[in-house]
């Protein structure tokens, strides 16, 4: 049985093809300690416009991007998909695959996971009778909470972007 994520495929661009995926500095960590390759990032300022807008997410403007407004993202092939995204989906092991990858299609902050999941995740797909945790192995809620917490433990390793702190002044 197909799986969801390659059902999405066969409709169109997937979120491993169209999204630049920010990856934290454990995520590199992760990922160099499996693949061996310490390469597979740059540093970049979001293609989308609308991703730069993160009011509703201070700690996530204030640490995840930098003072000249690039944030760490996972390169792409020439064809736009992600390095990792490989015929049947992702090649990372789910442990190994940035926590933003982890986390989707559930939608977020830093004070927690939303109710409703992130436009974009063919729901309509689903196999009748099956939920999308158990459509899309490993990504219970439960987990998402898990790697909630994890994420922005290690966001905040980045350092801060004091033009998005407004709790921090400058010296006189």
């Amino acid at each position: 049985m197909e799986c969801l994520c390659e059902r999405c495929a066969k409709l169109g661009k997937t979120c491993c093809q169209e999204r630049e995926i920010y990856i934290t500095p454990g995520d590199v960590q992760r990922i160099a300690e499996k693949t061996g390759w310490n390469n597979f990032y740059d540093f970049c300022k979001a293609s989308d416009l609308s991703y730069e807008d993160q009011d509703d997410d201070p700690m996530w403007a204030a640490y995840v991007f930098r003072q000249d407004g690039t944030r760490r993202v996972l390169k792409r092939k020439a064809s736009g998909d992600c390095m990792f995204l490989g015929a049947t989906g992702c090649v990372l092991a789910l442990e190994t695959r940035p926590l933003v990858c982890r986390l989707y299609p559930y939608s977020y902050n830093a004070d927690g996971l939303y109710e409703e999941l992130e436009e974009g995740c063919p729901v309509h797909l689903l196999t009748p009778g099956r939920t999308l945790e158990q459509e899309l192995a490993g990504c219970s809620r439960e987990n998402a909470y898990q790697w909630h917490h994890k994420l922005y433990a290690e966001i905040i390793l980045e350092k801060p972007n004091h033009a998005y702190r407004s709790d921090l002044r400058p010296a006189v």
